[in-house]
Formats: C-alpha cells, sequence, structure tokens
C-alpha cells in the first residue's frame, strides 16, 4: 500500500518557466488575511488611514529577508557551499524568530515617525500575525518539511487525522510526527484567545505580549518533537528563545503594571 502513496505536488501551476509553489501562496494569503484583519481593526481603534498598509510596505520585505537570514546563518555550514540556494525561500527555510526581530524594529521605527504607540500597533497586529502564522505551517505541509520525528500510521490514524495529511507526513519511507499542524491548531487556538482578550480592554502593550507567551510556549513544546531545528551546538536555538521571549515578556508586564507606565488601554482612541 505504501508504494502507492506520492506526495501532493509543491508547485501549484507553471507560468512558461515560472514555477509557482504553494509554498508562496499560503505565505502570501496568511500575510494577506493577517493585513487584512490588521486594517481593518486599525480603522475601528482610530488610527490613521493607510497605517498599517504603509507599515506592510516596509515590515513585510524586512521580516521576510530577515527570516532567510536568520535561518542561513544558523544553517551557513551548508549555505557557505551553496551560495545560490540562499535566496531560494520557496523550498523553505525562513525563521519565525528572525521575521519577528525583522518587524518589531521596523514598527518600533515606524511608530516613533508617525507619532503613533508602538503598544498600541503591535496591540492591533497580534492576532493578525498568530493567525498569519497559523496558515503559513500549511506551507510546510506542502514542502513536506518542518516535521516531528518518526511514528507510526497507526498512530496517525489514531490522531483521526485526514487520509491527505497522513500520507503527505508519509516521506521516504517513514511516517513522521505533523508537527506543522500541532503548531497550527496551538496558533489557531491563540487567535481565538487574543480576539476575545480584547474585550477586557487591557492596557496598552499586554495583548501583545500575551501573544508572545503564548506562541512561545506552543513553540517550546512542538520545537522538542521536530528533526531539523536550527541549532547552536547543544541548543535547539528556536527553544531558547522562547524561553527568553516568555520571561522578557512577564517581566515587562509586571515591570509596567508595577511602575504604572501606561494609563491608556487597548480601546483607548488616542494614538
Amino acid at each position: 500500500m505504501n508504494e502507492t502513496i506520492h506526495p501532493l505536488n509543491p508547485i501549484a501551476f507553471s507560468l512558461g518557466p515560472i514555477q509557482v509553489h504553494w509554498y508562496g501562496i499560503i505565505i502570501g494569503s496568511g500575510l494577506a488575511l493577517a493585513l487584512y484583519l490588521a486594517i481593518r481593526e486599525a480603522n475601528r481603534r482610530g488610527l490613521p488611514k493607510d497605517t498599517f498598509a504603509d507599515l506592510m510596505l516596509w515590515a513585510i520585505p524586512i521580516a521576510i529577508i530577515s527570516a532567510r537570514i536568520y535561518y542561513v546563518l544558523f544553517e551557513w555550514d551548508y549555505y557557505s557551499g551553496h551560495p545560490a540556494d540562499i535566496p531560494k525561500i520557496w523550498n523553505g527555510g525562513i525563521a519565525i524568530h528572525g521575521a519577528l526581530i525583522g518587524s518589531v524594529i521596523t514598527t518600533i521605527v515606524f511608530a516613533k515617525k508617525r507619532g503613533i504607540s508602538f503598544w498600541k500597533i503591535v496591540d492591533i497586529a497580534a492576532p493578525s500575525l498568530i493567525l498569519g502564522q497559523a496558515i503559513g505551517r500549511w506551507g510546510n505541509f506542502m514542502n513536506q518539511e518542518a516535521h516531528g520525528g518518526e511514528v507510526t500510521r497507526s498512530f496517525l490514524e489514531g490522531l483521526h487525522l485526514p487520509e491527505f495529511i497522513i500520507n503527505q507526513m508519509y516521506i521516504n519511507g517513514t511516517y513522521y510526527h505533523p508537527t506543522f499542524l500541532y503548531e497550527s491548531l496551538w496558533d489557531f487556538a491563540g487567535f481565538i484567545l487574543l480576539i476575545s482578550l480584547r474585550r477586557a480592554n487591557f492596557r496598552r502593550g499586554e495583548l501583545f505580549l500575551s501573544y508572545v507567551i503564548w506562541y512561545s510556549v506552543g513553540r517550546f513544546f512542538v520545537e522538542g518533537l521536530r528533526t531539523d531545528s536550527l541549532m547552536l551546538g547543544s541548543l535547539r536555538m528556536a527553544q531558547t528563545i522562547s524561553i527568553a521571549l516568555v520571561i522578557a515578556s512577564v517581566a515587562i508586564l509586571l515591570y509596567r503594571r508595577r511602575k504604572n507606565q501606561t494609563e491608556a488601554h487597548y480601546l483607548d482612541q488616542t494614538n
């Protein structure tokens, strides 16, 4: 039976010599939906029109570049010998932590230039960010990457997964943990949580910090199952950074509350 299982074609269609990959389509779709939701919420929260559209003109390309640079640096043993492969992001190989670093730096600069609260921007963006991540993981699914260790078909069937997911996890004669799916479901749950927390009218910045904590906790556990982790010596970088982000986010949240550094709340209309 296994001999009849073939992976899904990672190429959606071709335009002459140009091959359009599902990976790019899925990542792009996630970004488009995330931007739409952020713009709609920004309008409700009283931000100037086109704030997020203008921000994304800078943030999206910088995030993609920084995500790729981050990945390439930790896989330099390979890319130093294959420099022509560095720009080939359609084959996979972008790191979300690199994207977040680039996006946060871009947003800090943008917010300062526009005279808008950085915390207000990232609070609005938080649910969109995690939804985009949830969708983007399906690009990894199409590329048969970001999976975990070996499992049996009966294990996957025991999870009551659709047949197409089970078959796509059959790679070179072995079944693997669908860690892309675990993280995607965690992120979808985070999206619902953050949308719900908006009504609580937290202090400004706390919705974004909640996003960082939620995502980092899930990523820590999922990363422990993966077989393709970016490493620094014996450390899994994603796990190390996840721990650091949780500690930093909790510390910032407690410090700002203790010092009463912000009187503004999420539902306030001020910039």
